[in-house]
């Protein structure tokens, strides 16, 4: 009897699943297969090496035990698999990443030498990374004209789950022998002086799986949706889907919320935030590089703070003890829970790049350790937009002062007392309100003192962008893609 491979990656459930579809209707079985690739798993954190065991064991249940779990470079993997099953046909969803693209490559080219092939159906996204295009034909630099853009050219709706027939063949062992030591890696590829800081597992992850993403959307569209416009920004409010890890292991599809969530102001707010997503994820298409370098020309001549100084600077921001409340907050989210809410996120970025002048791919990277939404396109632009590098054309003068960002959007302080464990200091050298009660915990000077260290980072924004001149003035490298017009502030 003939069977098909479904190649699940980033796409992990059934429902509103073209590639399933695609799968089922050429063969009458389906052979259900994850390829823990190394080039992706060995350099991923604790939190979402556990919620991607998590995950694949709840499709594993929903397969009734058919899921075949194998290790190793997905080119030599896939067609072996194939071939077990005696597959003409294997189906994926369309990865548009750097090095997934190149991999999909790869997996064809072997699969064809042996009159077997790979067949792309759907993506993660609303739309496709590449497909839409200016009104000139070219690239969008900013997000305001891509959301325009999006929004006129529509998404398909969701598809029905297909009826299929799943087959099994032999596991490298299953879902469940991940979380094992497999879930707590080592320090691969990290800097040495990170050794002494909290790189574990978080205690607090949400549940994994097709059901929980389907009850976390419907938890949010019950309670939340209808002031997600009004209140998304506050963070102590609890206020926001928390469906970004589902989101990324593709538990759930965007155009699966957008239907679910129907019309109305909070529904066009959440549209808004799920085409940031479908933004960056184009941006990455078309520059491969900007998951690395600046996107902005002049973001290659910032001067960067190294050294001791600097190490004990992003230690003390690492682990919530820089001395401003909503920062620490901010980073002691990350550590409880893997995940951190997007206002805190951008002062907490903002503070470590223009405060204490750090090079944003550190953040960058300390993030993608813990975050179990971690996502390479999102998180990289995210970081290099609050930087003043990417696509935000009003950038670099924009430098979050992190207390009055608490004074708006955390007044009554519910975020930092959930969150930070010991009370601020503000620069001053005055204690902050925590300090009145006998039994708060300890405190923490403030690391610097934000005022001055605006008026540096402004100074090198200039330093950085007369250097640039000159650069491009002598021919010299004008960096990944060139600034776009003006762009309000990502909230």
């Amino acid at each position: 009897m003939p069977s098909a491979v479904m190649w699940f990656r980033r796409d992990l459930r059934l429902g509103d699943l073209p590639a399933l579809g695609l799968a089922a209707g050429a063969a009458d079985a389906v052979v259900p297969l994850f390829v823990l690739d190394p080039r992706l798993y060995e350099p991923a954190g604790p939190n979402r090496r556990h919620f991607l065991a998590c995950t694949l064991t709840q499709l594993d249940r929903q397969l009734a035990g058919n899921l075949v779990v194998r290790r190793g470079n997905p080119a030599e993997v896939v067609p072996a698999v194939a071939a077990e099953a005696g597959a003409r046909t294997v189906a994926v969803t369309a990865d548009f990443g750097p090095y997934g693209a190149r991999r999909d490559r790869a997996v064809a080219a072997a699969l064809g030498r042996q009159g077997a092939v790979l067949r792309a159906a759907g993506s993660p996204y609303l739309v496709e990374p590449g497909t839409l295009r200016s009104a000139g034909g070219g690239r969008f630099a900013v997000f305001t004209a891509y959301l325009r853009a999006l929004e006129r050219a529509g998404w398909a709706a969701p598809v029905p789950a297909p009826p299929a027939r799943f087959t099994r063949l032999r596991c490298d062992g299953g879902p469940d022998d991940l979380l094992g030591p497999h879930a707590q890696p080592g320090e691969h590829g990290l800097p040495a002086w990170w050794k002494d800081l909290p790189l574990g597992l978080a205690g607090h992850l949400p549940p994994a799986g097709e059901l929980a993403a389907h009850a976390a959307l419907g938890r949010f569209v019950e309670h939340n949706l209808g002031t997600y416009a009004q209140r998304r920004d506050n963070p102590g409010a609890d206020a926001t889907s928390r469906l970004s890890a589902y989101l990324h292991f593709g538990s759930l599809h965007p155009r699966t919320v957008l239907e679910v969530v129907g019309t109305g102001s909070g529904a066009d707010r959440l549209r808004t935030e799920l085409a940031w997503r479908d933004f960056y994820a184009d941006v990455l298409w078309h520059h491969p590089r900007s998951a690395r370098e600046p996107l902005q020309a002049f973001g290659r001549h910032l001067r960067w703070d190294s050294g001791a100084a600097a190490r004990r600077r992003f230690e003390a921001w690492a682990t919530g003890t820089t001395g401003y409340e909503l920062v620490d907050a901010a980073m002691r989210q990350l550590l409880q829970e893997g995940w951190v809410h997007n206002r805190a996120r951008m002062v907490a970025a903002s503070f470590l790049v223009k405060d204490l002048h750090l090079d944003w791919r550190l953040g960058a990277r300390w993030f993608m350790w813990h975050l179990v939404d971690g996502d390479l396109a999102s998180n990289q632009h995210g970081w290099q937009w609050v930087a003043g590098t990417g696509t935000d054309a009003a950038p670099f003068h924009r430098v979050f002062n992190p207390e009055l960002q608490r004074e708006r959007f955390d007044a009554d302080r519910t975020y930092v007392r959930r969150y930070a464990r010991a009370a601020a200091v503000d620069p001053a050298g005055g204690a902050g309100p925590e300090a009145a009660d006998p039994g708060a915990p300890r405190r923490h000077a403030a690391v610097i003192d934000h005022a001055s260290e605006r008026r540096e980072a402004l100074a090198r924004l200039a330093e950085a962008r007369q250097s640039a001149a000159m650069g491009a003035e002598l021919g010299g490298p004008r960096g990944v893609g060139r600034p776009g017009p003006g762009h309000r502030e990502k909230s």
